[in-house]
């Protein structure tokens, strides 16, 4: 598959929580939300994360499938899996520093993989027995490999999960951060990833999602986080220092998307970013421009074998 850059979140494994996805699978998204149509034209988004602002700067037309018009983005076993160690994360992180070990985060696994099992989503996957060992094998080593990258102990743990709703720069925000901590010079944002860890070239796209959590601390708490940092797990940790000005340039990305995303829906128009994520795109069947792209691409022998879309556009034709 040409692409010049990294696959998707889902296909990397990375952690996608379900608690971030559209109405149908949990409250009214944690990433968009739509209030009804006014005299504006289409559907207006209540509020922006870093996740739908992501995704509308990528394809409006990605965004409206998934946010208006509510088509179902199956998570799958990606998804799932990131939710699972998540959650085993989260509550690991609640215990006191000497309890965070992994004879604990274990025990923890156990009791959370009820909830998992038990999900709709994961019942559809109808995996077998061997499958099944596979995806919770895929979920331990993920919960495992925070201890390849920090000593859980020593971790000042001030909040997780925070669920932050707040207007910066005019445009309503909502996020939920995994991870506040305290560290003597001040707070810092942590965000767990079970995909591939970006090369140089692509970690400052990447932390911009932490940025804005960072901004949006900073309207909570009145002061600055001092860093943002990802986790990749099993792999390394990818860090900046919060400054007044990379904020600033990571909030004023938001406000331009915001402004931009409320013309497309009062223009009620939302153009197709056709390219080589089109035969990732979960979508697909729905877009004309995006059949069209992979058509091409898969006719120039440009698209991998495995690529959602040429399942997707074989079982619509």
């Amino acid at each position: 598959m040409e692409f010049d850059g990294d696959l998707p979140d889902a296909e990397q494994g990375t952690i996608v929580r379900l608690d971030e996805q559209p109405e149908s699978i949990a409250d009214v998204d944690h990433a968009s939300g739509a209030d009804p149509a006014d005299d504006r034209g289409a559907h207006v988004p209540r509020y922006l994360s870093p996740s739908s602002s992501s995704m509308f700067q990528q394809c409006p037309r990605k965004w409206k499938h998934r946010y208006l018009d509510g088509y179902p983005d199956p998570p799958g076993e990606p998804a799932l899996a990131g939710t699972f160690a998540h959650r085993v994360l989260e509550l690991l992180l609640q215990e006191e520093p000497e309890a965070r070990t992994r004879e604990r985060a274990r025990a923890l696994a156990r009791d959370v993989w009820p909830e998992t099992a038990q999900n709709p989503e994961f019942v559809a996957l109808a995996l077998d027995d061997d499958a099944e060992r596979a995806f919770r094998w895929r979920g331990w080593q993920a919960i495992e490999g925070l201890w390849a990258i920090e000593d859980p102990t020593s971790v000042e743990v001030t909040a997780t999960e925070q669920d932050v709703r707040v207007t910066i720069d005019s445009v309503p925000f909502r996020g939920i951060i995994d991870r506040v901590d305290a560290e003597p010079d001040g707070l810092v944002i942590a965000d767990y990833k079970s995909g591939r860890a970006p090369s140089e070239r692509f970690a400052e796209d990447r932390l911009k999602q932490v940025l804005l959590y960072a901004a949006a601390l900073t309207e909570v708490h009145g002061r600055r986080p001092v860093r943002a940092r990802l986790l990749y797990l099993n792999q390394r940790i990818v860090e900046v220092g919060v400054t007044e000005a990379n904020l600033g340039e990571a909030v004023g990305a938001l406000r331009d998307t915001w402004e931009t995303l409320l013309r497309s829906c009062e223009a009620d128009t939302f153009e197709a970013h056709t390219g080589p994520l089109c035969a990732w795109c979960p979508f697909v069947a729905h877009c004309p421009e995006g059949r069209a792209e992979v058509e091409q691409r898969r006719l120039a022998g440009r698209v991998r074998a495995d690529a959602p879309a040429l399942t997707v556009l074989a079982a619509a034709s």
